[in-house]
């Protein structure tokens, strides 16, 4: 199916493309890579009377480290977050954004427009909730900062106000000994993963958990996390038996669609399974191993 008829406006600046927003009204819908709006387009799930191009906007596809804390410009791709130099530092992003879809999406999808989208089965949210990342929006009453687990509201849906635009993500610096993971499911590399699991943590001298952070992807309306999972292992060993506890607990809490790639019980069992394995690469790489993370393929 081909989207209906549109009419394409590139503004040079983001206070441009914003003026240009406002002016055209609700109608009106951003463009950046387009690896995510373009389906959706195509599959009539959305009908914009026009795209307004921000793709070659200055300003917003440089990585950064700042005191502590790593900006990454909205209109980075995939594949320039894989192979920076913050990946380097935080090897889950590597994980992440390595592993999305194939090297074609890769270069053209962008981090912002991924968030912006907001679509429930892709690999950014849950990653980031894990990684207490703030979005940066910019609109016609200024800029403003909002923490990612406020900024995604439900499927496909975001907080952004009319012609607000994401401009940068924030990710703050993991402490010492701290690891963490992301492993996506799919049935082929270009496939949205049918389940995803996030995971960071921080241990102590003795090697207990200090801090956690968990997420599932792929299975609700937005990444499903839980105070009382992240209870079970905080300031404990993390033994295998509790790690089943906690997965036991976080997949409890989730809701994953029967669909094509297949049934909700067959979605929670592999998120039973991966949660395991992501655990794992976070606690080696916490303790110092350098360990190269992978999505599973069925």
């Amino acid at each position: 199916m081909y989207p209906q008829p549109f009419r394409y406006h590139r503004p040079n600046s983001v206070k441009d493309a914003i003026t240009l927003l406002t002016e055209l009204g609700e109608g009106a819908k951003p463009l950046a890579g387009g690896q995510s709006l373009i389906p959706i387009l195509k599959m009539r799930m959305d009908e914009p009377s026009d795209l307004v191009d921000i793709t070659r906007i200055p300003g917003l596809n440089s990585i950064s480290t700042d005191n502590d804390l790593i900006r990454i410009g909205a209109l980075c791709t995939h594949a320039q977050v894989a192979m920076s130099e913050a990946a380097l530092t935080i090897p889950v992003l590597r994980d992440c954004a390595g592993g999305i879809a194939d090297p074609q999406v890769r270069s053209l999808g962008t981090i912002g427009g991924s968030v912006s989208v907001a679509d429930p089965s892709s690999d950014w949210p849950a990653l980031l909730f894990v990684l207490d990342a703030k979005i940066v929006c910019q609109g016609p009453e200024g800029s403003r900062t909002v923490g990612i687990r406020d900024f995604i509201v439900d499927s496909y849906t975001t907080c952004l106000g009319d012609a607000e635009l994401v401009t940068e993500i924030q990710i703050p610096q993991p402490p010492a000994n701290s690891g963490g993971a992301y492993i996506g499911f799919k049935k082929a590399a270009p496939a949205y993963p049918a389940a995803s699991v996030a995971i960071q943590l921080t241990l102590d001298d003795a090697g207990k958990c200090k801090e956690i952070s968990l997420a599932l992807g792929s299975a609700g309306p937005k990444p499903i996390i839980s105070a009382d999972a992240e209870a079970i292992l905080k300031g404990n060993k993390l033994t295998e038996e509790l790690l089943k506890q906690a997965a036991e607990k976080l997949v409890a809490e989730s809701s994953p669609p029967s669909d094509a790639r297949g049934s909700a019980e067959f979605k929670q069992e592999i998120l039973r399974s991966l949660f395991l394995k992501t655990a794992a690469t976070a606690i080696n790489r916490a303790g110092g191993s350098n360990i190269d993370g992978t999505h599973d393929y069925v």
